[in-house]
């Protein structure tokens, strides 16, 4: 089994697709960096018949030209620790758990503010029968 950056890449899948099976690499840079070892990868070929060098090979390219996986979610926790810190509005809304990036919340955001709680429309008490 192949792995790169601490993951293990799917050995039935072609290459080019496990690739992004790392964080930090979609299927753009996947094909970024294959078409940079094209004499020694093909992009076709499935992860189960890479030799050991072409491992080494991918390896070492993505470890030294990219931030992938631990660094780049480390990267990532401090930028948002930094806006927190500094009182920003891109900090209030990561604070409170909102969408930071303008979108709407009165309708949708639901993966960021959770399941529904619905509000000022309780159960009625049944009415009481009435006394003469």
């Amino acid at each position: 089994m192949a792995r790169i950056a601490g993951v293990d890449l799917p050995r039935e899948k072609r290459i080019d697709v496990a690739l992004a099976y790392v964080y930090g690499i979609g299927r753009p840079l996947a094909g970024k960096i294959l078409e940079s070892l094209k004499s020694q990868v093909d992009p076709s070929t499935r992860v189960k018949n890479l030799t050991e060098d072409q491992v080494g090979m991918l390896n070492t390219l993505i470890s030294k030209e990219y931030k992938v996986e631990g660094e780049l979610r480390r990267e990532e926790t401090a930028h948002i620790k930094r806006h927190v810190e500094t009182v920003s509005y891109r900090g209030y809304r990561h604070r409170r758990a909102l969408p930071a990036r303008g979108q709407r919340t009165r309708t949708n955001a639901r993966t960021r503010r959770g399941r529904r709680k619905t509000v000022g429309s309780t159960a009625k008490a049944p009415a009481r029968p009435a006394v003469k």
